[in-house]
């Protein structure tokens, strides 16, 4: 069983939603000791027994493995909070129980984002077709605002953002406090895309540094922070938007993982990329994470299709995990 403290800024891998022997194997040959699972696959249809996340537990443990988040409930676990609607309650508690089973099962770090129509892409909401090209012929997801401008709505109306905050602040006032008294971590994703405008009629309340500067203000808490999305805030404002965020919130020991990924262009139109070719300069990145003692780790996001690769991505994973661990070997060797 691998130990949790102390530990040092790392690679580590995930958004898949089963383990299994060769994705754990997969995980060891990357060189990384950490990962984290996906809206994993579990029985329950309205919260997440004890039972259940003590077995996830147990094969990373038996794999020599640090379990270090889940990452989203399935949004049906809390649409209705999300959006204010009755059965909000029960949802709560039912998510109270899942926190309190994350708390006992020993693992430490639940991802949430507050999108009730989930990530978006062109050409389809919440669509994974490829349809950017890249080089050498490899493909990644895209989206432009304009092509959902007219889309009708998701949720039968229009949510505005004072709605959507104030059913947030109902929320996290009501379920901060369990992750506290579980000894779990809330790390909060930003809005995918991170546009001002609606999508599918529901305002979007985390998709500035000044939104989530209010959303860490209002519920600041060692138990509440980040899942630093760098894609989402390299959409935001680029090279310099990513570094301000990371100084300012890593200064307040706010980023508790990195979604390492990046893109080219704006939050209203832009498409992914391979890591190495992107807007942000990663070597920046890791050298601020490194100064301002980041001791979390970072994992490979969304991937680019290439040649003869498999669904999850394993080739495209394995190009940015070298990337990853040379970043983070070269500025360990740089600075003193």
């Amino acid at each position: 069983m691998k130990s949790f403290m102390p530990l040092k800024m790392r690679v580590g891998l995930g958004q898949f939603n089963e383990i299994t022997d060769e994705i754990l194997t997969f995980i060891k040959q990357m060189g990384a000791d950490d990962f984290l699972m996906n809206t994993p696959k579990l029985p329950g249809t309205t919260q997440w027994k004890y039972e259940d996340l003590a077995n996830l537990k147990d094969k990373a443990d038996k794999a020599d493995l640090r379990l270090m988040a889940l990452e989203n409930v399935p949004i049906s676990f809390y649409d209705k909070i999300m959006l204010g609607l009755d059965g909000r309650e029960d949802q709560l508690q039912n998510m109270i129980r899942t926190v309190r089973n994350m708390g006992r099962a020993n693992i430490p770090i639940l991802g949430y984002h507050w999108m009730p129509s989930g990530v978006w892409r062109t050409p389809n909401p919440q669509s994974k077709i490829r349809s950017a090209k890249l080089r050498g012929g490899a493909k990644s997801t895209r989206f432009n605002q304009a092509d959902h401008d007219n889309d009708p709505p998701t949720h039968g109306r229009k949510y505005t953002h004072d709605e959507m905050w104030k059913n947030y602040c109902w929320y996290l006032e009501r379920i901060l406090p369990v992750a506290e008294e579980s000894n779990v971590r809330l790390a909060l994703h930003p809005d995918d895309p991170p546009t001002a405008n609606m999508l599918g009629g529901v305002a979007r309340i985390c998709s500035s540094f000044d939104d989530f500067k209010r959303n860490m203000s209002a519920f600041d808490s060692p138990n509440h922070g980040l899942n630093f999305c760098m894609g989402c805030w390299s959409e935001m404002g680029g090279n310099k938007s990513v570094l301000d965020s990371i100084e300012y919130f890593q200064s307040r020991k706010k980023i508790f993982y990195i979604h390492f990924r990046d893109v080219i262009g704006t939050a209203d139109n832009f498409h992914e990329t391979f890591i190495d070719c992107g807007q942000v300069n990663t070597f920046e990145v890791v050298s601020l994470l490194y100064r301002l003692g980041f001791n979390g780790f970072m994992i490979t996001d969304h991937v680019p299709a290439i040649i003869g690769d498999t669904e999850w991505g394993h080739r495209g994973r394995a190009h940015c995990v070298g990337f990853m661990q040379a970043l983070i070997q070269t500025v360990e060797k740089l600075k003193p």
